[in-house]
């Protein structure tokens, strides 16, 4: 029996911005680009977060996505409600963790699907290595 989205949301017992972080982390140790955290709150119900990631090739999205699934089941005992995509070509990889709702494109399906542009009122948090800020 699968449980509603909404009867999930309601038992969550993670702080939505922690695991969005987390995931963000994770992302970046498996060298993931141009990650950015989107506060939904504000703009929908359907989630607290999107986190948007750009990645390489195939492997790189299989490497990711490991590296996502281990953080967070170690750190919070999490696991996705849903994943979709990567079946074929994974130029992109949808990971549902209800709050937390994380998008592995690769640079052309992300530009095409443009979610900053989409939901361009959220506030948004880049999320980099501190080495790339160094002078």
């Amino acid at each position: 029996m699968t449980v509603p989205r909404s009867e999930l949301r309601a038992k969550s017992e993670v702080p939505s911005i922690d695991l969005a972080r987390a995931i963000a982390g994770a992302a970046l140790e498996k060298k993931a680009t141009d990650i950015r955290i989107m506060d939904m709150r504000g703009l929908t119900t359907m989630t607290d977060y999107f986190v948007v990631v750009t990645i390489s090739t195939d492997v790189h999205s299989r490497a990711v996505e490991g590296a996502i699934s281990e953080q967070t089941r170690e750190s919070f005992n999490a696991r996705p409600w849903h994943v979709e995509g990567g079946e074929g070509g994974r130029t992109w990889v949808l990971m549902d963790y209800v709050d937390v709702v994380v998008h592995l494109f690769e640079a052309e399906t992300r530009e095409f699907y443009s979610l900053e542009r989409l939901w361009g009122d959220a506030p948004t948090e880049e999320v980099a290595d501190r080495e790339d800020h160094t002078s």
